[in-house]
């Protein structure tokens, strides 16, 4: 079962010194509990929380024995020993729903029935439009709880994943279950433009009741959530990889700074100014630079981090929706396939091609341009009332028609950022706040409906090793639809290099 999928903690200390914790039984409580974290330990900053339940002690299952024989497992160790530990919600919801911790991938039985999936919530973004969200909020007498009515097609609403005769549980982290219609009304006016929903269909609602659990947003599936952080896979070149780390009291976390051209941070996916959550699984927002530093370097020559951009940090800060939650359900099978699984998939759209050609040809197009002056050479366009935006009128020779964009291809992302459901003022001033430099995922009409017909999320991940394209464009165009003159322009690689290396009192950097 994907959502108990317990840590590997692997701990060392020296001769004479404690591994920095306590491992309690404790009375009302299930399991060996991991107490008294001592603070810049060895436990600590391997990423045991306090809570944790103990699961295997160098692959051997404990969780069933006797606490005495676990401590003196423990102790037996010597100067090392790995971990098996579930956090304490997971591992209290798997004891509830009767989850063998020994084989937590064997789902347990339910209702007689073998391999009964778990039912969750929904964690659904809105962002309001010209014409609303697009549903009513309904109270019934006698049925407890605030419900989600009229929905309309292709609204907000629709899009973000709403149905109706959901229920609301959550606004933009908040409960709300014991609140009246109009205070809740009142909530989501004051809240502004955008809105995180938690809801659950009847389905989950009676499911959850019937096992007198209370719903949360542990419980919910992020897949209908626009914006989702980002795993990205390091190893490290002959000068490292290739970024630095600062850490910004103002914007309180570590971020992601002057990434070096064709360098492993770059062909990660790593972004300029992205936040780092997670390094190797270890969620590192608590820790200070320095901890963090040295966990990057204790980790060789290769590294995993969770990281995410400035626009879904903002949003899962809006429903206090923890980021490692997207890992958890990583391997979700009620998440879309993956783009090599749709591959394999019936797909509605007619092959022209023999089949091999066919799957070489379902990739979207990475387009690197640098402009100089004047603008990239394309217009932006979309459709009123509709989602989605292509691009048409590209002039040839400029940095679009020599980076590849033909005349409508779908705009999926720029810079990194999905587009697919922005509007088309918020999608141009992304376009002028890129200033000189612009990066743009987008797809043929051919490609994108068969990609959304199989259910695939697109993203530059789908790329693997297709090469992307950089190119300059040196002309002058008079067209002012993507010009920004009050932008600076980007610094030099020497001038990059002095900034990451000078400090203040607000930020640290460290290059690695």
């Amino acid at each position: 079962m994907s959502g108990f999928r317990p840590k590997v903690i692997s701990l060392n200390k020296k001769p004479g010194q404690t591994f920095g914790f306590y491992l309690r039984s404790e009375h009302g409580e299930e399991g060996h509990l991991i107490r008294c974290l001592e603070m810049g330990g060895p436990a600590e900053l391997a990423g045991l929380k306090d809570g944790d339940r103990l699961l295997r002690v160098n692959g051997t299952f404990v969780d069933e024995m006797p606490h005495g024989e676990v401590v003196d497992m423990v102790t037996s160790s010597g100067t090392s020993v790995i971990f098996y530990v579930l956090d304490e919600e997971s591992y209290k919801q798997a004891k509830a729903q009767g989850v063998d911790l020994a084989n937590p991938q064997k789902t347990p039985a339910e209702n007689n029935k073998v391999g009964a999936a778990v039912p969750k919530a929904k964690l659904c973004y809105l962002v309001n439009s010209r014409s609303g969200f697009g549903f009513s909020l309904s109270s019934t007498e006698g049925n407890p709880g605030m419900f989600i009515k009229l929905v309309v097609p292709g609204s907000v609403a629709h899009n973000a994943g709403l149905s109706n005769d959901d229920r609301l549980v959550e606004l933009n982290g908040e409960n709300i279950e014991g609140l009246s219609h109009s205070q809740v009304v009142e909530k989501m006016k004051k809240a502004g433009s955008s809105l995180m929903f938690l809801v659950v269909d009847a389905k989950t609602d009676e499911y959850y009741k019937n096992k007198s659990k209370t719903i949360g947003v542990w419980l919910a599936s992020i897949k209908h959530l626009p914006h989702k952080p980002r795993v990205a896979d390091l190893s490290k070149g002959p000068t490292g990889f290739g970024f630095s780390l600062s850490y910004e009291q103002n914007k309180d976390g570590h971020f992601i700074k002057d990434i070096e051209i064709n360098s492993p941070a770059q062909s990660s996916g790593l972004k300029e100014m992205d936040r780092l959550v997670a390094v190797n699984g270890k969620e590192v927002d608590s820790w200070t630079h320095d901890q963090v530093v040295d966990l990057i370097r204790q980790s060789g020559q290769s590294c995993c981090f969770l990281v995410m951009d400035k626009f879904t940090d903002k949003m899962y800060k809006l429903g206090n929706v923890p980021p490692l939650l997207f890992l958890d359900t990583l391997n979700d099978p009620s998440l879309p396939p993956s783009y090599s699984e749709a591959l394999y998939l019936p797909t509605h759209a007619q092959p022209s091609t023999p089949e091999p050609e066919r799957r070489e040809e379902l990739k979207p197009k990475l387009c690197r341009m640098q402009k100089s002056s004047g603008s990239f050479g394309f217009h932006l366009n979309g459709i009123e009332g509709k989602d989605g935006h292509f691009l048409s009128e590209v002039v040839k020779d400029r940095a679009a028609d020599v980076a590849g964009i033909k005349d409508g291809d779908i705009l999926v992302e720029i810079n990194g950022i999905n587009v697919e459901k922005r509007s088309h003022g918020e999608v141009v001033e992304m376009i002028h706040l890129s200033g000189n430099s612009l990066e743009m995922l987008v797809a043929t009409k051919s490609v994108y409906n068969q990609l959304k017909a199989n259910g695939v999320n697109i993203t530059s991940q789908l790329l693997g090793e297709c090469p992307e394209v950089q190119v300059q464009s040196t002309e002058t165009n008079r067209d002012e639809r993507h010009k920004d003159n009050s932008r600076p322009e980007t610094p030099t690689e020497a001038a990059r290099e002095r900034t990451s290396s000078s400090s203040s009192e607000d930020s640290l950097d460290e290059k690695l």
